[in-house]
Formats: C-alpha cells, sequence, structure tokens
C-alpha cells in the first residue's frame, strides 16, 4: 500500500462525519447514503492495503506515514503518525467491513427516525475514532482515538438524549471510562519518565533495559485503561446500561469497536507485558473473573439486549485471559476477537430485527414461536449461536478452544485452575444462549395480542446473512495452517509452547461442557412453561444475576460514598478551616484598624491634648528615674 494514502481510512469515515453534522437537516435526504457509502470506501481501501500487505515479504509488510510534527516540545518530540502491521491490518478489516453491515442494517432500522442523519454522523465518528486507535504509531495518537472512541460512544448510548435511561446511561459509560482512562494518561508519563518517548518503537525497543518495577506499574496502568474500555472487572458497570442506545450502536460496541480496544492495547503492548509477569498475571486474573461474572450475568437476563452484553462481557473476558498468556495467547485473543465480531455483530442485529417485529418489546418472556414468522431471523440468529457456545465447525469452536487448551497447557495448578475456568465459562455460555434461542424462538407465543411480528426487510437480513456466513467460516480460515499466528507473528512474537494436555481430550471436555449447558437450558426453558414474570423464589445467586452480581452497589460503597465523604470533609476543611483562617484575619485587621481610626479624629486641639499628655508622662519618668 502506497504510504502517502495510509491516512484515508480514518479520513473517509471523518468526513462523513464532518459533513453531516456540519450540513444540518439539509443531508436529511441522503445523509444515511453518505455515511454508509464512505464506511465502505474505507473498507475498500483496507482491502486493497490487505491485497498489498499480501503481496510483500513478510518484513516489509509494515507501512508507516507521518503526517506532521503534532507535539514539538523540546524534550517531548511526537509526529501526528499512522502505522499499518499485520495487528492493526486484522482490526481495519473488522471495523470497516463489520461496521460498514452495521450502517447498511442502520438505514432500514433508523428508516422512521427523525434524526437519522446525525446517528450515521455518530456512527461515522465511530468508526474514524476507532480506526484511529489502532493505525496509531505512538500512545498519544493512540490515546486521540481512544479519547474519540469514548465521545463516539457518549453522543450513541444517548442517542435518545430525551429519554432518562438514555441519558443516564451515556453519562454512566462516559464517567467510567474516564477511570480507566487516566490509567492510560498516567501510563504515557511513566514512558515519558522512564524512556524519554511514547513512540511505539523507542518504548518497545528500549523496554528490556527498564526495571521490571516500571514495566510492571506500566502494564498495570494499561490494564486499568483496558478494562475501562473493554467493559472488564471492576469497571464493566457501564456495559448493560449501553443498551439503552440503538441496536446497531450495541452491535458497532460489542462487535467492531469500543469493547475490542482493550484488547488492541494489550496486544499491541506486548513488549511491555512480555517483561512483566506480574503485570501479565493481573491480566490473567481479570479476564478469568470477567468471563464467569459476565456468563453468570447472562443466564438471568430477560432482556435479549442485556443478555447478549452480558455474554459479551464474558467473551472479552475470554480474549483477555488469553492476551495475560503472553506470546501462547495473543494470536488466540485477536482470532477470538475477529470471530466474535462476526457472530456477536450478526447476534446483535438479529435481536433488533426480533425487536423491530415485536414494537421494540426486548423482554424475551413476552416473545416465543417467532422461528416460523422470522425465518431468516432465525436461522441467522440460529448460525451465530452456535457460533457462540463452539460447537464445530462454527467460528466460535476454533478460536474459544484453543483459548481453553493455551489455558490448560500453562501447566500446574494454576493452568488446572484456568482451564476449569474457561470450561465453566463455556458450559455457562451453552446455558444463558440456549434460554436466549428456546425462549425467543420457541416455544408458545406469549406476545401482546395487538402485536402482530413480521421478517425485517432486506436492507436489515442481508447485513445478518453476510454476518452469518463469517459466523461458519471464519474460525476455520484463521486456524487452517495456522494461518493467523504466523501472519501476527512479526508482530506479537511467535510461541512454540509444549502441549501438557492433549489437545482431542481439551475437545471432548469443551463439547462436554455445553452439552450439559444446552441439556439444563433445554429442560428448564423447552420442557416447562416460561412465566410472564420472573419467578419470585430464586436462590440468592439469581438474584445477584439479575441485579449485575452488584457491580454498582459495589461501586457506590467503594468509590462513590467514600469520595462524597472525602469531598464533604474537604469542603469542610475549606470552609471552617482555610476559609476560617483567611477570613479571621481579615476580621482581626479590620477591628484593629476600626479601632485605631479612632484616634484619627482630625481635631486640632485633640492632637494637642495627646501629645500634651504624652509630654507630661515622659517628663514624670524621667524625673521619677532621677528620684529614684
Amino acid at each position: 500500500m502506497d504510504t502517502a494514502t495510509l491516512w484515508l481510512l480514518p479520513a473517509l469515515p471523518l468526513a462523513g462525519a464532518i459533513v453531516l453534522l456540519l450540513t444540518g437537516r439539509y443531508a436529511d435526504k441522503w445523509g444515511h447514503l453518505l455515511g454508509t457509502a464512505l464506511a465502505l470506501a474505507s473498507f475498500v481501501v483496507a482491502a486493497l492495503a490487505f491485497a498489498d500487505m499480501l503481496g510483500r515479504d513478510t518484513a516489509d509488510r509494515a507501512v508507516h506515514q507521518d503526517l506532521f510534527s503534532w507535539v514539538p516540545v523540546a524534550g517531548l518530540q511526537v509526529d501526528f503518525a499512522l502505522r499499518l502491521d499485520q495487528l492493526s491490518m486484522c482490526f481495519a478489516l473488522l471495523i470497516t467491513g463489520v461496521g460498514s453491515l452495521i450502517h447498511v442494517y442502520s438505514i432500514g432500522y433508523m428508516s422512521h427516525d427523525p434524526a437519522r442523519r446525525r446517528f450515521f454522523a455518530y456512527l461515522n465518528l465511530f468508526l474514524a475514532a476507532m480506526l484511529l486507535l489502532v493505525l496509531a504509531n505512538n500512545y498519544l495518537v493512540l490515546y486521540l482515538g481512544w479519547e474519540g472512541v469514548g465521545l463516539a460512544s457518549y453522543l450513541l448510548i444517548g442517542f435518545w438524549y430525551h429519554k432518562p435511561s438514555a441519558a443516564t446511561a451515556a453519562k454512566k459509560a462516559f464517567v467510567v471510562n474516564r477511570v480507566g482512562d487516566m490509567g492510560l494518561a498516567i501510563a504515557m508519563m511513566v514512558m515519558f519518565a522512564t524512556f524519554g518517548s511514547i513512540d511505539f518503537d523507542v518504548v518497545f525497543g528500549a523496554a528490556s533495559g527498564a526495571g521490571e518495577g516500571t514495566l510492571t506499574a506500566i502494564g498495570l496502568l494499561l490494564l486499568l485503561a483496558a478494562c475501562g474500555k473493554s467493559a472488564q472487572v471492576p469497571l464493566q458497570s457501564w456495559l448493560g446500561d449501553a443498551m439503552e442506545g440503538p441496536t446497531p450502536v450495541s452491535a458497532l460496541i460489542h462487535a467492531a469497536t469500543m469493547v475490542t480496544a482493550g484488547v488492541y492495547l494489550i496486544a499491541r503492548s506486548n513488549a511491555i507485558f512480555d517483561l512483566a509477569p506480574y503485570a501479565r498475571l493481573g491480566v490473567v486474573l481479570v479476564g478469568a473473573v470477567t468471563l464467569l461474572f459476565g456468563a453468570i450475568i447472562g443466564c438471568a437476563k430477560d432482556d435479549i439486549k442485556k443478555a447478549l452484553a452480558a455474554s459479551t462481557m464474558s467473551q472479552i473476558g475470554y480474549m483477555v485471559l488469553a492476551a495475560g498468556l503472553g506470546p501462547a495467547g495473543y494470536a488466540l485473543a485477536i482470532m477470538h476477537l475477529l470471530t466474535h465480531g462476526f457472530f456477536k455483530a450478526g447476534l446483535f442485529l438479529g435481536a433488533g430485527s426480533v425487536m423491530h417485529a415485536m414494537d421494540d418489546e426486548t423482554d424475551m418472556r413476552r416473545y416465543g414461536g417467532l422461528r416460523t414468522l422470522l425465518p431468516i431471523t432465525y436461522v441467522t440468529f440460529g448460525l451465530g449461536y452456535l457460533a457462540i457456545i463452539g460447537v464445530p465447525p462454527f467460528a466460535g469452536f476454533f478460536s474459544k478452544d484453543r483459548i481453553i487448551e493455551a489455558a490448560f497447557n500453562q501447566g500446574g495448578l494454576g493452568g488446572v485452575a484456568l482451564g476449569l475456568v474457561t470450561l465453566l465459562g463455556a458450559g455457562l455460555t451453552a446455558f444463558y444462549m440456549t434460554r436466549v434461542m428456546l425462549m425467543t424462538f420457541f416455544g408458545e407465543r406469549r406476545w401482546k395480542p395487538d402485536t402482530h411480528p413480521h421478517e425485517a426487510p432486506a436492507v436489515m437480513t442481508g447485513p445478518m446473512i453476510l454476518l452469518a456466513v463469517g459466523s461458519i467460516g471464519a474460525g476455520a480460515v484463521f486456524v487452517f495452517g495456522s494461518s493467523l499466528q504466523n501472519w501476527l507473528e512479526p508482530v506479537v512474537g511467535a510461541h512454540h509452547g509444549t502441549e501438557t494436555v492433549p489437545a482431542a481430550l481439551v475437545t471432548v471436555l469443551a463439547l462436554g461442557v455445553v452439552a450439559v449447558g444446552v441439556w439444563v437450558a433445554y429442560s428448564q426453558y423447552a420442557q416447562r412453561e416460561v412465566p410472564e414474570t420472573a419467578p419470585d423464589g430464586v436462590s440468592a445467586l439469581t438474584v445477584a444475576a439479575r441485579r449485575d452480581l452488584y457491580g454498582d452497589a459495589v461501586n457506590e460503597t467503594a468509590f462513590m460514598r467514600p469520595g462524597q465523604y472525602l469531598t464533604r470533609a474537604l469542603v469542610f476543611l475549606d470552609n471552617r478551616g482555610i476559609d476560617g483562617v483567611v477570613n479571621g484575619t481579615a476580621a482581626l485587621i479590620g477591628g484593629l484598624s476600626a479601632r485605631a481610626r479612632r484616634v484619627q479624629s482630625g481635631f486640632v486641639r485633640s492632637y494637642a491634648l495627646s501629645m500634651f499628655t504624652g509630654a507630661a508622662l515622659v517628663a514624670a519618668a524621667l524625673l521619677a528615674v532621677r528620684l529614684w
């Protein structure tokens, strides 16, 4: 690819966002078409770049473009520079490809929304920011894209801002992500203090000369940033509420853009994590906890979008765990990220099609029997379902199965524990996704009498079909001949580990656990009547799962309440302490001045009397001294 045209990848959707926002209502009739066309144009540029990259030798595949000097400070020289290598190429294709399909789908989904032009402007802005993030050649440009993604997510989650719940969800996502963003900002400061630069090549090249403590600190700060963007524990609480945005937004955030940013950051910074084992351990623990955390929540959600949101949290947990395994897992994390991009986007768009048919109803307890009325949605959603639970030969089987193998192959009790966690997550995934399928497409029809379900138009089902095709075959393409591992090797390194647990045994165990999860869900939701409301007599774990395992309560107790008390204490100290000293000093001086002012009366006789009195006192004192 000609380095002079690399900037077109983020510039095309950015241009669409600018045009649609500045032209206002004059673009209402054609704005959605322009936004979609520019997203597709960016995908064409990415595809051409990929074809060109395939034709190059491995050592020559990475290309760079320095656009201009951005921060020309004496001690800090930062260029606005882009890099397209094997890692960023994977993301560029995913972002523009899946993003373009979501744009096309949105033409039908948002057809009756009066603010459709603004919606497509925000979608274009989202693509541009995410592309800038993954194409950055240094951490400062990455940070610009990072914050752009946060802004775009705020605008899209709160798109229907007239709804208090949407406005609150947007603010919550924005605030929680600011916590993680501080981690990235401080990490850049530590990098500059340590290496004198925040350029990827300089930082990664000099990392081996830094102390392990410094690298651990940088790694943990980067992990904090990843937790915010990728909704990992403890910064996961915003993801479920983010479903208040239009469904295409959910698909874009969960499949192609925002939540994948944290995984990209860890994989891109592999040179740091490889030298900081404790930071990598933190990554593994966060991923392991989150994959179970999200899966448990998904088992108890009746809202179809929130069930899929919890699923995303869990699947990203698999990716983060794999990335924490170091060279053994970086490529596996990206593989699962790519396969997840297909089937999760398809699942969300399928959920949007169901909502479109059910008058925007999201409660699965009011669905049932939709497979005959929504045949295309049923088949495409079903293929995504088979992919996410890991049924061969669908995409999720190849990527998730390899992560489970890598976890077991860590060896020792730690490897066994990680392997069991990933297996348990696979079983829970099979349970809650089978539950979604059964409650939505099977069983008795439980919708309201005035609801008339109907299949979505072709502009919506077309992207769903293409994503279903990816859900079928993407995993095999990435695994065949270790193609993805070989492709990413120049960026994330090679791994030649030992197989401590036979792969065939892991596959059998995984499929067995998945079968158990499917059977439990079938026995509970296919062989029993689904009540219109969730039953009250349930376990404490189910209650906790319905309340997102008390994530909000923990944040309020651990952070918000202490923050409020600290703020009140500081205000009291400021008002009564600092202001008290300042105001008291001013009052003292004012009082003394008022009393001293009485002496300056302006009457000559008073001054004469004062002089006479003073002279008399001096004379008396002198006389007393002489007599003494």
